[in-house]
């Protein structure tokens, strides 16, 4: 298969719509990653996601809708749903709702739970597309499973091509991490955090997240205990460089690359899988990682980095 790159103006939008109709699957950028669609209604549209990433068929994917309305034909809707999608739709949190029967969508993408995790991305490029297509896409991150995540139509082809239709390319994204998934169908829990600060989250509800413990069963993507992993080894929590390492740093420190010398959380929270994806290209045995505060966008970081650093099955 050719991997075609589509721009994002009148004639890429129908280019790729018409791809997912075929039931082909096209990488858009959100504003958090670029994400690797499907006809969430097309069992083997499906099928093609999790054959592409070689991602595991119970982990379950993200249904990516244009608009809080066409959220609420696929899942209930309780009264916190609507308080935080008024607040951050669209935008950089994924929903985790109870599935309302009789949607349409294949199994696949829920991996048979009875919840299914729905967002309504804030990028223009993604808003275009799924106005296009008319529909639900399903769409995890586009790139192998358990490896950095994209966030450049690049990043998608060093990963993917040949094994996908298409990449509507809209230029590096904004939040660079995943988006951070919430967990409504009993308890508000915090299941992954993401490009949504929780703490914004907590003061929109007024009251405090429970949150996801590590022997809790799998409900929502990105909980796999190994993922967004470089070639490389990566050492969290490093104050020095080693023999055979490179330094990913944070704030005022002398390293290969910086996510941001300033300590702008902001900053480096854009600035991780795009640097991840550049020193893991030096073919250095092991990255080391500055010290990362964990409040605000540094909960996200610090998740991947974890995640990053963990044994590789």
């Amino acid at each position: 298969m050719q991997t075609r790159v589509f721009s994002p103006d009148a004639d890429g939008y129908d280019a790729a719509a018409s791809a997912l109709r075929d039931g082909g699957l096209v990488a858009f950028p959100t504003e958090t990653v670029y994400g690797l669609g499907g006809d969430a209604r097309n069992d083997m549209a499906v099928a093609r996601i999790f054959e592409a990433k070689a991602r595991p068929r119970f982990n379950p994917l993200i249904v990516h809708v244009n608009s809080i309305s066409a959220a609420r034909e696929f899942v209930e809707w309780p009264d916190q749903a609507d308080i935080l999608a008024q607040a951050f739709w669209p935008g950089p949190m994924t929903l985790v709702l109870p599935l309302k029967p009789g949607t349409g969508l294949s199994p696949l993408v829920t991996a048979d739970l009875p919840t299914l995790a729905i967002r309504v991305p804030a990028h223009p490029v993604a808003q275009n597309l799924l106005a296009t297509f008319g529909g639900p896409v399903a769409a995890p991150s586009a790139n192998p499973s358990g490896r950095i995540s994209p966030t450049t139509a690049d990043h998608v082809l060093a990963g993917l091509n040949g094994k996908i239709a298409a990449v509507l390319d809209g230029g590096a994204c904004e939040v660079g991490v995943e988006s951070t998934i919430l967990g409504l169908a009993g308890t508000p829990t915090l299941l992954r955090p993401g490009g949504l600060p929780v703490e914004a989250i907590e003061a929109a509800l007024h009251d405090t997240l429970d949150t996801r413990g590590n022997c809790d069963p799998l409900t929502a993507p990105g909980q796999l205990a190994s993922h967004y992993a470089p070639n490389a080894q990566v050492r969290l929590e490093a104050t020095e460089k080693r023999t055979g390492e490179v330094l990913l740093g944070f704030g005022p420190v002398d390293a290969d690359l910086n996510l941001s010398p300033a300590g702008d959380l902001t900053e480096a929270t854009a600035n991780l899988f795009r640097h991840l994806h550049s020193l893991d290209a030096m073919g250095a045995e092991t990255i080391a990682v500055s010290p990362i505060p964990n409040h605000g966008l540094g909960r996200a970081i610090n998740d991947r980095l974890r995640r990053a650093a963990s044994p590789r099955s």
